[in-house]
This record gives C-alpha cells, sequence and structure tokens, in this order.
C-alpha cells in the first residue's frame, strides 16, 4: 500500500460505517475525493526532493559484512575458488566484480599471482616441522612447538608468525593484502592462517581493518564520522559533479557531513570552495592581521565589552547604547530596509593605484567575510549552551502553566533550528566570499540578509526571560519564528543549488572537486 491513500481492503468488513455515511445524492463521495486530491498533493509535495538534497542510504555494519559475504559467494560460485580466495581476489580489484571475472577469464594465472592467491586445496596452516627444522625469522631450532605455512610451504614457528601478523595488523593497520614472511614470496597470509596464530582480540580488529577497507575501497561509500557510529553511507554521485553539488547526507545517528570531502555538513559552498577557503583561513600572512573579536568597544562609551551569548542584538551596560556586534552600526537600523549588515561594500577610497593599496583592499575585504564566517562559528556554539538553559527552561515553562513536556518541545526544535541555521549563515560568507560582484550576488546577499535578520531574531527570542502571564504569547511567536526561519534557510540552499547546477554563478577563482 502506498503512503497517501488507502486501499479497498482497509475498509473491508466495515459495512457499517458504510452504510451509516452512505448519501444517494453522492456529495460525500464528492467531499472524500476532493480531500484525497489535496491530500495527496501535501503528500507529494512533502516528499518532493528540494535541489539540495541529494539521494543516498545508510548501510548498517551487518549490511556491510552481508555485502561483502554476498560478492564473495558469488564470485567463488563463478570461478570455482574458495570463499577465502575469492574476497582475496575482490579486495585486489576493490571489489569491482565484473572486472575481476573478465580478467580472470582471460588470463587466471596471471590474476592470482597478481593477487597472491595459491589454488590448492584446502589444508590446515599448523603443520608438523620438517626434519633439522630452523625458523629463518628467529634461527631457532630448539623449540619443539607448531609451525604454520602457506600453500606457497614457506614454514615459520608459530611465535614468530603471530609476532610478525600482530604488527601487521596492529601497529601498521594492515589487512588487505598481508604477505607471506619469506622474502620475496607474494602469496597472501589467508584469514584461516591468521586465526590459527593470534589472539582473538587482533583477529578481531584484523576483521574490522577488513571491513574499513571495502568501505575505503568503494567510492560510492563512505563512513559516517560521528564517534562511535559503525554505519556506512551509500552515495552514488560521481564525484565529477561535486563542482556543482553539495552532496550533504545524514547518518541514522543524527549526524549530518558532507559525503564528497567528509567535513561536516558546509552548504551552500561546494567542496573545492570549502578547501580553498579553509587553506586560506590558515595562511598566517592573512590570519596574522586578524585581532580576535572576543571582545570589542562601545562606539558611544568605548567600554569594553564581551559577548556571551549567540544573539548579536548588544547592550551596553554602562551606557545602554543599543548596536550590532557584527559591523557595530545601530541596532535600530537591523531591521529596516537600511540592513545591510551582511553586504561588503567597496570603499570608494581605496583607489588601488599601486600595489599596497591592493593589498589593503584585499585583506579589507577579507577580514570582512572572515569576521563574519567566525562570528557565526562562535555564535553557533554559544547557541549549543541554549541547550541546557532551554531544558530548564521547558521545566519552568511545565511548572508554571497547564502544557505537556510535549508541548514544549517547541523550544529544542527552535534551538536546533537556530544553530543549524547558524552554520548555514556561516558557510554562504565564503561562498559569497568568491563570488564575482554582479546582480546575481546581489540577490544571494538579499537572501543571505532576510536568513540573518530572522536568525538574530529567533536568537534574541530564545535568550528572553520566562513570564508566566506570557507564556502563551512566547510560544507562538516562537513557533513562528522558527517555521519563518527554516523557510528562509530553505530560499538560500534551494537559489544557490539551483544556480550551481545550472551553472549561474560566476567566481573569480577556479576550484576543483576534492
Amino acid at each position: 500500500m502506498s503512503s497517501g491513500s488507502l486501499s479497498d481492503d482497509d475498509f473491508a468488513g466495515s459495512s457499517d460505517f458504510d452504510e451509516e455515511y452512505d448519501s444517494d445524492d453522492g456529495s460525500d463521495m464528492e467531499y472524500e475525493q476532493a480531500g484525497d486530491v489535496g491530500f495527496s498533493d501535501m503528500i507529494t509535495e512533502k516528499q518532493r526532493k528540494k535541489a539540495y538534497e541529494v539521494d543516498f542510504s545508510v548501510m548498517p555494519l551487518a549490511d556491510i559484512l552481508s555485502a561483502q559475504s554476498s560478492a564473495s559467494n558469488h564470485v567463488a560460485g563463478i570461478l570455482g575458488v574458495t570463499l577465502d580466495q575469492a574476497a582475496t581476489l575482490l579486495r585486489a580489484f576493490k571489489w569491482n566484480k565484473e572486472r575481476l571475472v573478465e580478467r580472470y577469464m582471460d588470463n587466471p594465472q596471471e590474476i592470482l599471482d597478481q593477487a597472491g592467491v595459491v589454488l590448492e586445496e584446502d589444508v590446515s596452516p599448523v603443520v608438523k616441522r620438517p626434519k633439522g627444522f630452523v625458523c629463518m625469522i628467529c634461527f631457532d631450532d630448539s623449540s619443539s612447538g607448531p609451525a604454520l605455512a602457506l600453500r606457497c610451504h614457506h614454514v615459520f614457528c608459530q611465535p614468530c608468525y603471530e609476532h610478525y601478523l600482530t604488527q601487521k595488523i596492529v601497529e601498521e593497520g594492515e589487512s588487505r593484502k598481508i604477505l607471506c614472511p619469506e622474502s620475496g614470496c607474494n602469496v597472501v597470509v589467508n584469514e584461516q592462517t591468521i586465526k590459527k596464530a593470534v589472539p582473538q582480540a587482533v583477529l578481531d580488529k584484523y576483521r574490522k581493518l577488513q571491513d574499513r577497507a571495502y568501505v575505503a575501497d568503494l567510492d560510492i561509500l563512505r563512513w559516517c564520522p560521528a564517534p562511535n557510529c559503525e554505519n556506512a553511507i551509500e552515495c552514488r554521485l560521481p564525484y565529477s559533479s561535486f563542482t556543482s553539488i553539495v552532496p550533504t547526507v545524514m547518518c541514522s545517528c543524527g549526524y549530518k557531513f558532507c559525503f564528497g570531502c567528509g567535513l561536516g555538513d558546509h552548504q551552500p559552498a561546494p567542496c573545492g570552495l570549502v578547501k580553498m577557503w579553509q587553506k586560506k583561513c590558515a595562511d598566517d600572512s592573512e590570519t596574522a592581521n586578524w585581532i580576535s573579536a572576543h571582545t570589542k568597544e562601545c562606539g558611544k562609551c568605548q567600554s569594553t565589552i564581551e559577548k556571551n551569548g549567540g544573539c548579536n542584538h548588544m547592550t551596553c551596560r554602562k551606557c545602554k547604547y543599543e548596536f550590532c556586534w557584527v559591523c557595530m552600526g545601530p541596532w535600530s537600523e537591523h531591521g529596516t530596509s537600511w540592513y545591510n549588515c551582511n553586504r561588503f561594500e567597496e570603499s570608494s577610497s581605496t583607489d588601488a593605484r599601486d600595489q599596497q593599496a591592493k593589498s589593503r583592499a584585499s585583506l579589507e575585504r577579507y577580514l570582512h567575510y572572515y569576521n563574519r564566517f567566525a562570528n557565526h562559528e562562535h555564535s553557533a556554539k554559544l547557541d549549543r549552551d541554549l541547550y541546557t538553559k532551554t531544558e530548564k527552561k521547558m521545566e519552568e515553562m511545565q511548572r508554571t502553566s497547564d502544557l505537556s513536556w510535549i508541548e514544549v518541545q517547541f523550544l529544542k526544535k527552535a534551538v536546533d533550528v537556530l544553530t543549524s541555521c547558524r552554520m548555514t549563515l556561516r558557510w554562504t560568507y565564503a561562498f559569497a566570499f568568491y563570488l564575482a560582484k554582479n546582480n546575481i550576488t546581489e540577490l544571494f546577499e538579499d537572501n543571505q540578509r532576510d536568513l540573518e535578520v530572522a536568525v538574530e531574531a529567533l536568537s534574541e527570542l530564545l535568550e528572553k526571560p520566562i513570564e508566566r502571564e506570557k507564556i502563551a504569547e512566547l510560544r507562538q511567536q516562537v513557533l513562528d519564528k522558527t517555521v519563518y526561519v527554516g523557510s528562509r534557510r530553505e530560499v538560500v540552499l534551494e537559489d544557490t543549488a539551483k544556480g550551481l547546477a545550472e551553472g549561474r554563478w560566476e567566481f573569480f577563482t577556479e576550484f576543483a572537486k576534492v
């Protein structure tokens, strides 16, 4: 049964219901059909993929293990080899089954030699020491313990094999192609031998490394970077498209990141642009000239002020002057058409007739964007502290009103949206830094400004103290503003994503995919 529709079977056996509401004139039927159309349209609109969204799926560890097992079984059946040998061959071909089978059919021995596989009946790696045996690693001929050998028949004592494999697995992190200890031998140590030679902890490490290598070998897979998460993300977009698409994905654990470069969500900036921006920000010749903006002076009385919240609406405690933390301008102008805090205005005084003037103009422009980029990052961190304050506010609302715990969740949702929008705004400044100045850029800056104004208004609402008689009013204001802020973020992301796809944006520099 498809979502958003009801089949006839859903009403089977409900004759009482049908008889009670049946109508001769068909008006009920017309109403029902009209309702179905509206509901269907609503579902379609909700499910429609947005321009900045990409198709992806989450693969738990169990699915990754199953995929490896399935591929090994498939290849083993076609080539007539063991599962262990099939897995070794697949790793040599980065799990490309079609290419492996094609190459193997052309020249099987060459492929076996390249992969380090010897076709021989399964034999136990544990062997009896030959008469007069001397281990060529430790040169000890006095021990009577077990020895191990691969199908290449190079025999070594068990303690040396264990030490060799432990070093390869634990210290070097190797799992794809651990070769026989014999110098010049290209035979790969199989899992059966490893299982006999090493303790369980080392074997578990080996298998975990194999899983990591499997995901690393496939371009369509990437591990979720979140701590302690064992999921991988599958995204079938070609890497060549990452100059025009920002492939943001979200794991089932809730962590959102870029599939292209593995960094946290950096929409709307493409990976190559992000790489350039980070390199520029790390350049000492630029950042050494930037003074950290943790404290600033009041524009009226010059008192030193420290920012202690995410909101950029500042009020000097000494003279009560209200100003914007970002541009230091009067706050009264930040809700009107005069708001230009996000837009960099070229200074007419910088004629740039010599190299020194050009350098000053370039640095001034860079600091404009970096200051706002860093400020939104700093504000987002401060806004995260709101989660603790918000929980207390939610508890206070429950005590002082008739709202349930579910009904006060709007505060947490608002903080989630606020933090998300802060990070989007952060990367809009990196995006804007590389944009060429034209009419389309001005439209982008208008959308950026609208989002920024909405974010500051929501941030200010969330920092208001709880007044018992105004809880209902505050709740409605926060709900309305949260929806509006989310919609303004979508406008920015939709516009930039469509512009990248259409090649509409003009950048004053070339950037490549990561």
